[in-house]
């Protein structure tokens, strides 16, 4: 688990095909790699991977398949920076939301705009995880924990003060850039509870407006 509070930029020093998936290489800049261990987990632009090699100034890890064509990492080069946040620990203050690391779809940046020292993002997210993203709510961008500021559809608006843009990769974003996004987890798990019995089901799958009408949770 984490947190969404992004603790350094680090880079790509290589991505090397491995037998059909990739091992990346990531140089992680001012992050304390002190306590960390083969086997830990650390959250690569929101994408939680498992260490296995720890050369010195960095880490390995290896990216299989399924998370290259459900995340934005097949995009990354040699040279592209990333967020990078540590495991959190029982101490570890919750300074964003909880954050999973398993990215729930890629969204696309649609445009970018300055409002005093801020800048504005507008964002659009796959259709499927809309009803997931509320005004006010949290949406973890690329492993950063943001607000979201208004919801129009599937597309949403953020406002990112100048210290996340200092202390994280937004500050490069463009539109056309595709990024990843999860979820807040509370709103999974709701969508879960109110299946209720039918969650047991085969076939139960999530939330639509019939089952809403169905059961009672929408008036006409």
């Amino acid at each position: 688990m984490f947190t969404g509070i992004i603790e350094s930029i680090g880079s790509i020093r290589a991505m090397t095909p491995k037998g059909g998936d990739v091992r990346l290489l990531v140089e992680t800049g001012k992050l304390d790699l002190g306590d960390v261990k083969l086997g830990d987990s650390i959250a690569v632009s929101g994408v939680c991977l498992t260490v296995i090699e720890l050369p010195g100034n960095g880490f390995a890890a290896d990216v299989s398949r399924e998370t290259l064509d459900c995340t934005a990492m097949s995009d990354l080069k040699a040279g592209s920076p990333v967020n990078l946040e540590k495991a959190l620990t029982p101490t570890t203050r919750l300074g964003g939301h909880l954050v999973s690391g398993h990215v729930d779809g890629v969204g696309e940046v649609i445009s970018r705009s300055e409002n005093a020292r801020a800048v504005e993002f507008r964002i659009r997210a796959p259709k499927e995880l809309a009803k997931y993203i509320a005004h006010k709510g949290s949406i973890t961008v690329d492993g950063t924990s943001l607000t979201v500021n208004a919801v129009n559809g599937a597309e949403f608006a953020l406002t990112i003060i100048p210290h996340t843009l200092s202390e994280t990769i937004m500050a490069a974003y463009q539109p056309g850039r595709r990024v990843n996004l999860e979820v807040d987890l509370l709103a999974r798990y709701l969508e879960r509870l109110l299946l209720g019995e039918k969650a047991a089901e085969p076939t139960a799958g999530n939330i639509t407006e019939s089952f809403l009408a169905a059961n009672g949770y929408l008036k006409s």
